[in-house]
C-alpha cells in the first residue's frame, strides 16, 4: 500500500495493494479495496466503497453512500454526488454470476453527477458535463452536456464553471465563450 500524508477514518478500510495521493481524504465506513488508484486532494465520504480495480484522479469529490466498481475511471476533477448509482452489468440476475461481465464505464475531466442519479455501465460521460440529480444516464454523453430526466436527455449547456449557458454560449460567471457545432459544444480559443 502507499499512502503519504492521507488522512483514513479510524473507521475506514484500506485493503493492500491500493495506491494514494498525497492530500486524499478518506472518510467514517469506506471501503477501498486492491489494485484500486486515487489520486491527489481526493475526497471520499462517508460509506463510500471503491474497487476492485478502480482509477480515481485528482481532486475527485466522491460523496456519501456511493460505490465505484470494478471498470469505472474517474478523469481528474469529477464530483459524484450523494447516493449517485454506477451500475456494473446490462442485465443483472441473483442466480447468475456475472463479474466477468462488469462493463467500463468512463467519467472524463470535470463532470458533475448528481445526488441519486444513475449511470449504466459502458457509457462515457463527457468532460465538464453535469448530470441533474435522479437522472437516469443510459447513453453516452457529450462534453459540457447538460442532463436531466428520466431517461436522460439534453436538456442544455453547461460551462467548466458549473454554469448553465443562455443561447448566447456565454458562462455568466467566466465570460468565457463557447460553440455549437455539429451537435458538440467547445470553448472558443484565441488564436
Amino acid at each position: 500500500m502507499t499512502i503519504q500524508s492521507v488522512f483514513v477514518h479510524e473507521s475506514a478500510y484500506v485493503d493492500e495493494g491500493v495506491t494514494i495521493g498525497e492530500g486524499t481524504k478518506i472518510w467514517h465506513f469506506a471501503h477501498v479495496l486492491p489494485r484500486t488508484t486515487i489520486g491527489k486532494n481526493c475526497i471520499l465520504g462517508q460509506n463510500v466503497m471503491v474497487g476492485p480495480d478502480v482509477e480515481i484522479g485528482d481532486g475527485c469529490k466522491v460523496q456519501n453512500n456511493v460505490a465505484l466498481y470494478r471498470g469505472i475511471v474517474l478523469e481528474d476533477n469529477v464530483f459524484c454526488g450523494p447516493s449517485c448509482v454506477f451500475t456494473n452489468v446490462l442485465t443483472p440476475r441473483a442466480h447468475i454470476e456475472r463479474k466477468d461481465e462488469f462493463a467500463p464505464t468512463l467519467v472524463k475531466t470535470g463532470a458533475t453527477i448528481g445526488a441519486n442519479a444513475t449511470i449504466i455501465c459502458g457509457n462515457t460521460l463527457g468532460a465538464y458535463c453535469m448530470i441533474a440529480a435522479g437522472a437516469v444516464v443510459t447513453k453516452d454523453v457529450s462534453d459540457y452536456a447538460l442532463m436531466a430526466g428520466v431517461l436522460a436527455r439534453r436538456i442544455g449547456w453547461v460551462s467548466q464553471s458549473g454554469e448553465v449557458l443562455g443561447p448566447d454560449l456565454v458562462c455568466p460567471r467566466t465570460g468565457e465563450v463557447y460553440k455549437e457545432v455539429d451537435g458538440q459544444l467547445f470553448p472558443v480559443t484565441e488564436d
